[in-house]
């Protein structure tokens, strides 16, 4: 498993913590979704699922740092700034106390593509991504997760698909991977959670017949 390995040239700034009311927000979505285990870490301590919000007008955005998966709650310092992406290059700037998380280049692609963005999510479920594979715009199969092939795969469904108004798309080269996005990350979470129970009840009702 290469889950959590960082396949981008990160250019690492170390910096102090970023304010406690840059990454408030961030911690309630969060929290909610570490309690949902749609953000966590498997057995062998492997974190998954991250999340970032948009920093200022440009195309900056603070996400959870690299190997945070684990924490049921994250501080200041468990969190990154990234400032530049070059996805062509495969290379990402950042600064903070941790470096960016794993899938930044992947948040990046959406906030690049939708300046409205504000909020992206990336969760990780069995049962609801397959449920979704295709059945929602799904990136290529032979695209890694945080790879140019991944931002690329993106960037082709935000303009063939209606990826923008659905808000939502699973990674088919990435088991398990969900993304959803939104104005806000009040909007990403409603996005995620209106998929997430439809397949509870549906998955409830299957095991009832």
């Amino acid at each position: 498993m290469d889950e959590g390995y960082i396949k981008f040239d990160a250019h690492w700034k170390k910096a102090p913590p970023l304010p406690q009311a840059d990454i408030s927000e961030l911690n309630i979505f969060r929290r909610r979704l570490y309690c949902l285990k749609l953000i966590g870490a498997y057995g062998n301590g492997i974190g998954y699922g991250n999340i970032s919000r948009r920093h200022g007008k440009e195309e900056q955005f603070v996400i959870s740092g690299s190997a945070t998966g684990n924490f049921p709650v994250l501080l200041a310092e468990h969190y990154a700034l990234v400032t530049r992406v070059d996805a062509r290059e495969n290379e990402l700037w950042c600064e903070g106390p941790v470096v960016a998380s794993s899938e930044s280049m992947s948040h990046a692609a959406v906030y690049q593509e939708c300046p409205w963005v504000n909020g992206v999510i990336h969760v990780h479920h069995p049962g609801l991504w397959r449920a979704l594979l295709h059945e929602v715009p799904t990136t290529d199969k032979s695209a890694p997760y945080g790879s140019p092939e991944m931002v690329a795969s993106i960037i082709q469904l935000m303009r063939k698909t209606r990826l923008k108004e659905q808000k939502i798309f699973v990674m088919e080269g990435h088991e398990e991977g969900i993304f959803t996005f939104g104005h806000s990350l009040q909007e990403a979470f409603g996005v995620l959670m209106m998929y997430y129970h439809a397949f509870l009840r549906e998955d409830i009702s299957s095991e009832r017949g």
